[in-house]
C-alpha cells in the first residue's frame, strides 16, 4: 500500500505515466473498473465542487461506490493532535476514524485547507499526515494545508493536451485577492511545472515568497528533469515571452494569524497584480490557467479568461481523467 500525497513521492517518469493513463481515460480507449465492487471514502473538511463532483464521478465510472463524509457535518467532528486531552469540542479522534473506514473501504481521500493561522505548524501538512499515519489502505490527498496533487497533475495534463510534451516557459503570477488563500495550489502546480522539466518563472510581489524547504525541493527537482527555475518581483517582465500564464493568490507565511496584517499589506498591489489583456499580450500566446474559483476582474479580467487563450474548463475536466487514473494506480497491486 503506498499513498498519493505529493507529487514529490514520485518520480517524472511516474508522473508522466499517470497522465498517459488520464489521456487513455479521457479517449475512451481504457474503460476498465478496477473499482468494481469497490468503495472509496471522500472526506471533506470544506467546501468542495470540482473536486467533489469529479471524485464521485470518477469512482462510478471505475466500477465503485463513493462513501462521502464531512466532518462535523455527516460525520463527528474530529481530533487529530497526538496525545490530546479531548475535552473540548472535538468527538473523535484521526486514528479510530480512519482504521474504521479502513474496514469498509479500499482507499480515503481526504480535502482539508490550511486555516492560515499557524505557519510552522501548518507547514507540516498535520491533518493529511495523521490521515496517512494511522490509515491501513491508501490515502489520497484531494487537497491539504500545502498540497493539491491532484491539481498539479491535471495542470501537466492540460499543458501538454494543448502545447505539447517539450519544454514550456510557465509563469505562475501571484495575484490579489481581497483575501488571503493557502498555498496548496501554487505549492503544488510549481513543483509538478519544475519535476516536468519547463522553464518555471514564479512572480510574486515582496512578502508573498513560498516557503524555503519546498523552494529547495523545487529547485533540486528542476535541476534533475532539465528545467530551469526563476523568481521575480516584476509581473511585466515575468510575461515576457510566457507559453503558459498560470494566475493564483496566497497568503504570506508571516502573516499567518495576522489576517488584517496581510490585508494591509497586498492592498497596494490591487492594480497591478491582476492578469489583464495588455500583459497577455507580452507573452508568446501563453494560455491561462487558473484551478477555479476565480474571481473575475480581480485575478483576472473578463477579456482573458473569456477569450481562446483560456483552458480553465479543460483544467477542470481534466482532473476527472487524472483522478481515475490516480485511483487505478494506487489500487493496483504494483504501486
Amino acid at each position: 500500500m503506498k499513498n498519493f500525497l505529493t507529487t514529490s513521492d514520485l518520480t517524472s517518469d511516474q508522473l508522466n505515466q499517470l497522465i498517459d493513463a488520464a489521456f487513455r481515460f479521457k479517449g475512451g480507449v481504457d474503460n476498465s473498473q478496477p473499482v468494481a465492487g469497490k468503495s472509496i471514502a471522500l472526506v471533506f473538511f470544506n467546501p468542495s465542487l470540482r473536486t467533489r463532483a469529479s471524485m464521485q464521478i470518477g469512482i462510478q465510472e471505475l466500477g465503485g461506490h463513493a462513501v462521502i463524509l464531512e466532518p462535523g457535518g455527516t460525520s463527528w467532528t474530529l481530533e487529530h493532535r497526538e496525545g490530546a486531552v479531548m475535552d473540548g469540542d472535538k468527538t473523535e479522534h484521526v486514528a479510530e476514524f480512519v482504521r474504521v473506514l479502513g474496514r469498509y473501504c479500499e482507499a480515503i481521500g481526504v480535502r482539508t485547507f490550511a486555516a492560515l493561522k499557524n505557519w510552522d505548524e501548518e507547514r507540516t501538512d498535520p491533518i493529511l499526515n495523521a490521515f496517512a499515519k494511522h490509515s491501513e489502505v491508501p490515502i489520497i490527498n484531494l487537497e491539504s494545508a500545502m498540497q493539491h496533487p491532484c491539481q498539479a497533475l491535471a495542470d501537466m495534463m492540460t499543458i501538454r493536451e494543448k502545447l505539447g510534451s517539450e519544454r514550456k516557459r510557465v509563469v505562475l503570477t501571484w495575484a490579489w485577492h481581497p483575501k488571503p488563500l493557502p498555498m496548496a495550489v501554487p505549492n503544488s502546480f510549481a513543483l509538478a511545472a519544475a519535476q516536468m522539466g519547463h522553464d518555471l518563472v514564479i512572480a510574486y510581489p515582496t512578502g508573498y515568497e513560498l516557503g524555503e524547504a519546498l523552494m529547495e525541493t523545487i529547485t533540486q527537482r528542476a535541476a534533475a528533469s532539465g528545467g530551469g527555475v526563476q523568481v521575480t518581483k516584476n509581473i511585466d517582465a515575468a510575461f515576457d515571452g510566457a507559453d503558459v500564464i498560470y494566475a493564483k493568490s496566497w497568503g504570506a507565511k508571516q502573516f499567518y494569524g495576522t489576517p488584517e496584517k496581510d490585508l494591509a499589506a497586498r492592498a497596494q498591489y490591487r492594480e497591478q497584480w491582476i492578469v489583464d489583456e495588455q500583459k497577455m499580450a507580452r507573452t508568446n500566446r501563453a494560455i491561462f490557467m487558473h484551478c477555479l474559483p476565480v474571481r473575475r476582474n480581480v485575478i483576472v479580467t473578463d477579456g482573458v479568461i473569456d477569450s481562446p487563450a483560456s483552458v480553465v474548463i479543460d483544467q477542470a475536466e481534466n482532473r476527472l481523467h487524472v483522478q481515475k487514473a490516480i485511483m487505478s494506480k494506487v489500487l493496483s497491486a504494483e504501486y
